[in-house]
């Protein structure tokens, strides 16, 4: 069986706003310096390559969801990928915001057994109720197909070791 995408996405630039006020203000305080001070014009280049690096490196950052794995890749100049199988995932929780629900947005933690990747947070994602289905739905399919189950073991604080 070849592998398939079920679903790709994007951080959305919505997480970014507060940064991105925060640009906008520093802007307009080196404008309004600019006009008793002429020498800080100069430093209106400075938020301006604060605000297009956020927004670069947000669009950066992607997600894609297999039939097999969870594939996630962030970094501009120096890029990382990271694979998380999806027989490893243990649990997966969905979680939204009140400014990404205006915006139609969700977070998906997910736990794993993966030693490089416990923790995985698809943070302010489009579509992220269909990509939480997806992803139970994919998990207890590979899951079967690979004959895996997963169990926990909990120490008994009664019964040293």
């Amino acid at each position: 069986m070849t592998e398939e995408t079920l679903w790709r996405g994007n951080r959305s630039q919505i997480t970014n706003v507060g940064k991105y006020l925060l640009s906008l203000l520093l802007l307009g305080g080196f404008v309004f310096g600019g006009f008793f001070f002429p020498p800080a014009w100069i430093g209106c280049a400075l938020p301006i390559i604060w605000f297009a690096w956020i927004w670069i490196a947000t669009k950066a950052e992607s997600f894609e969801l297999t039939t097999e794995r969870l594939r996630l890749k962030k970094g501009v100049l120096n890029q990382v990928f990271d694979e998380v199988e999806l027989y490893r995932v243990k649990d997966v929780s969905h979680s939204r915001s009140a400014l990404q629900r205006m915006f139609g947005l969700g977070t998906i933690a997910l736990l794993t057994s993966d030693r490089g990747q416990e923790n995985v947070l698809i943070d302010s994602v489009r579509q992220s109720d269909e990509l939480r289905e997806h992803l139970r739905k994919q998990v207890e399919i590979i899951r079967d197909r690979k004959r895996v189950r997963e169990v926990d073991f909990q120490e008994d604080a009664s019964h040293p070791a």
